[in-house]
This record gives C-alpha cells, structure tokens and sequence, in this order.
C-alpha cells in the first residue's frame, strides 16, 4: 500500500506538471504516454495466432500526434496532419510480406489498438484546443474528474456496495460506488466551474456525469480485454499500479465523448 501511495503521488505530479508547464510539454508527454500505452495493448494482445504490428501501430499514432502537435504549435498546415493515412494503409500492405496463416488477425489488432488506445489520447490532447489557442484548464479538469469519480466510487463501493455492477468482470464495482463516483465527480466540476471558467458550469457538470459513467465503463472495458487474455496488469513498469495502460483506462472511452460534447457545445 504504502509503495502503491508513493507510485500515485509521484505520477500525478509528473502529470500535473506537463499539463502546466506550456503546449510544447504538455503536447510532448502525451505523444509519448499514448505511444507506450500502445505498446502496452500490443504487447498483451500478442501471441501465436496474432501478432499486431507494433512499429507501424505506434508509428500511424504517432504520425499522427506529432503533425497534429505541429500545426496546433503553428509549425505546419494542417494538411500535413494526413500523412498518417500512408503509414496507416502500411499495415495492410506490410501484412502482404508476412507469410502468416491468418494476416488478418494482425491487422485487425494493429488498428484496433490505434482506436482503442491512440485515438482516445488523440480527443484528449485536443481538450486544450477547444476554444482556441491552448488551454491547460480543460485537460487538467478532465483528469481531476476522471480521478475524483474514480476516487468516490471506491469510497462509496467499500463502505455502502452491495449491489454488484459487472460481477463476471469485475467482482468489487457495486452500483453504490459508480453512483458514488458520479456524485463526487459532479460536486467537484461545480468547484472547477468556480476556479476554471474556461466553459461554462452546466458544461462542466456534463463533463462530470460523462466521466462518471463512461469512466468507469472504460475500467470494466479493459478488465474485459484482460480477463479475456488471461492477464493481471497491462505492464509493471508503475509499481503497484501496474502499467500505464491500467491507469488510463477510463480515459479510453469517456476522453473521446467529452471531446465529442465540448466540440459541439462550443
């Protein structure tokens, strides 16, 4: 417990800090936070039957973070943002010189990890941008939601659950602790509304209901993909956290529909 508080403590200063510290940072670190989750994803998918391409996988990701990054920096047009389509159609084509039984299970989990994992992370860095220039308030309020919701429902889970929420999955999340990871995550949006007035309150409250629900629903996702494989944690490169990948996990599907609203209500 104690070296699982230390590992926590640690990994929320580094990631507070490349949110504050400028657009280069923060643009930087999650090109490559995002590439290393996708090496975690490839690497616990990966056996004899399929064998994601890795390299063109973080590389069609990459592509694309990097030319986004540069042109929300004002270094490139926009346009160049599209060379990550040749990379992208280099999986099917690479596929071709593998001489492998069923090529099609490796393509299938090479892009699946790039919208599974890459374009998450993409919607998320793009929080900054919505209303312009870049603005750290947005990603970081994301991240304080995503941790309180996740904060409250073990909260609430341990002293008032019951009722189980997916038990062939995962067989400690109860009803009471997501409802309780919702409320938490919607009382503290009505403090970031007050500090961080970037969007308005009813905008943050959405944010925070989406979180709650669509977090937690990211977590169960991932506990699917690992129970399905047979693995505890997608890495141990956090000690006593797991991998990267464990950590954002809610992130996965609640980043792109929080992108997906603010885009349209701003």
């Amino acid at each position: 417990m104690k070296t699982r508080a230390i590992t926590g403590f640690f990994f929320i200063v580094v990631m507070v800090g490349a949110m504050l510290l400028g657009a280069e940072v923060f643009l930087g670190f999650f090109t490559l936070l995002s590439a290393w989750c996708l090496f975690e994803f490839y690497g616990i998918v990966c056996s004899e039957d399929r064998k994601p391409n890795k390299f063109l996988g973080i590389l069609t990701t990459s592509t694309l973070f990097i030319t986004t990054a540069c042109y929300s920096l004002g270094w490139l047009e926009a346009k160049f943002i599209l060379l990550f389509i040749p990379v992208l159609l280099a999986i099917y084509i690479h596929a071709l010189y593998q001489k492998r039984d069923f090529p099609f299970n490796d393509i299938g989990f090479t892009i699946l990890g790039i919208l599974y994992v890459g374009f998450p992370f993409y919607c998320f860095t793009r929080l900054g941008y919505i209303t312009g220039d870049f603005n750290h308030f947005l990603p970081l309020g994301f991240m304080i939601l995503l941790w309180t919701s996740d904060t409250g429902a073990y909260l609430a889970g341990r002293s008032l659950g019951k009722h189980k929420l997916f038990e062939r999955i995962s067989p400690k999340k109860t009803w009471e602790g997501f409802l309780g990871g919702i409320i938490l995550a919607v009382l503290v949006s009505l403090c970031l509304a007050y500090y961080f007035q970037t969007i308005p309150q009813w905008q943050w409250i959405v944010t925070a209901v989406i979180i709650g629900v669509f977090g937690t629903l990211g977590d169960l996702v991932e506990s699917m993909l690992k129970r399905s494989l047979n693995v505890k944690d997608s890495g141990n490169i956090l000690p006593g956290h797991g991998g990267f990948l464990d950590r954002f996990d809610g992130l996965l599907i609640a980043g792109p529909l929080v992108y997906l609203f603010l885009y349209l209500a701003n």
